[in-house]
């Protein structure tokens, strides 16, 4: 069979993984390459064989890989707002939606506020644990300009009916333009809530590279 040589994008297009991801496999020797001029290319065949060859522990690495760029797809460190101050859940929801226009994923942060409040209006969006999922109730593709995760920080943390009583202090804003996407992040995130030290480590962050560090880790 004919091979064909395809760059380190078309690789990560394919594979359904970050670019980043596919240099690393290639740096650890999984895949070899060839070069033409600056431009790094990799043989279709050598993949095709790869995936064909995963064992069962290395397919579930490799799903696990594949969920990891998905998120990082909706989430980045400038979408995190730390250190922000509030007095209430309506005080917090004002703050987050204004952070969304300010990084452009909507046009008008008084809309956002009127439609998470509205959703939280009909049952407190806070899950314990010091954490809250805001969204709309609703997707809003022609609203949301880009699919994205957003977090926040209150660190005095506010009154939200949670489930245990406690203040919430962390905030992801969920903005999505289909359920699928919306679907997939609320999975993420309640996997990483169930983990032992999520909050614990969350308390101990300082900057930004902390927060998505954590956030990303599972």
């Amino acid at each position: 069979m004919e091979d064909t040589l395809i760059t380190v994008k078309a690789a990560a297009k394919f594979l359904k993984l970050s670019e980043n991801i596919v240099l690393d496999m290639i740096n650890s020797g999984i895949f070899t390459t060839a070069s033409k001029g600056k431009i790094i290319k990799i043989s279709k065949n050598e993949i095709d064989s790869w995936l064909t060859n995963l064992s069962d522990k290395e397919f579930q690495i490799l799903a696990m890989k594949r969920t990891k760029t998905r998120f990082h797809d909706y989430f980045r460190p400038e979408n995190i707002l730390i250190d922000f101050e509030a007095d209430n859940k309506y005080e917090a929801i004002g703050e987050m939606s204004k952070f969304a226009k300010e990084l452009k994923i909507v046009k008008d942060h008084r809309w956002l506020y009127e439609v998470v409040v509205a959703r939280e209006e009909l049952v407190s969006t806070a899950v314990g644990k010091q954490t809250a999922f805001l969204h709309p109730r609703h997707v809003h593709p022609s609203k949301i300009k880009t699919p994205s995760l957003l977090f926040g920080v209150c660190q005095d943390g506010v009154d939200f009916d949670a489930p245990d009583k406690k203040p919430v202090k962390y905030f992801f804003l969920l903005l999505f333009q289909d359920d699928k996407q919306h679907l997939f992040t609320l999975s993420y995130l309640s996997r990483f809530l169930n983990s032992k030290s999520a909050i614990k480590k969350l308390n101990e962050a300082k900057t930004k590279e902390d927060y998505y560090n954590i956030i990303s880790s599972i």
